[in-house]
């Protein structure tokens, strides 16, 4: 019944960009903290973005700062992550993810009780 749905994931070619978006259903995401994971093959989960559940700060890993951004639309329940300038180091799964009890400053590693689907990012010539 609780489920969270990403999507927008393709292929752009470096310098490009890309809008994904977390659709959350069954529970509102206002309630929680959402962030934004990425995984490509061989290489460690890493978390990319996150925003909180009250005030709505923002938290980013080095790599993407500056050239993602993630945002919530609360009428639509709906987290999104603008990525911007995109590189072909940023190839991966992205996945969303949310929790009501996931601090701000841990909020990049977790724990996260609720997952969405990967959605492929490729970027490439």
């Amino acid at each position: 019944q609780l489920q969270l749905v990403g999507s927008g994931g393709g292929l752009v070619q470096p310098g490009g960009s890309l809008r994904l978006s977390c659709a959350a259903s069954g529970f509102t995401l206002d309630y929680y903290t959402i962030a934004w994971f990425r995984q490509a093959p061989g290489k460690e989960r890493e978390g990319v973005a996150c925003v909180s559940s009250s005030e709505g700060s923002t938290r980013y890993s080095d790599s993407v700062k500056g050239r993602f951004t993630i945002s919530r639309d609360n009428a639509k329940n709906t987290v999104y992550l603008q990525m911007n300038n995109l590189k072909p180091e940023d190839t991966a799964i992205y996945a969303c993810a949310a929790d009501t009890e996931t601090v701000q400053a841990m909020c990049l590693i977790g724990p996260y009780d609720y997952w969405g689907q990967g959605t492929q990012v490729t970027v490439s010539t």
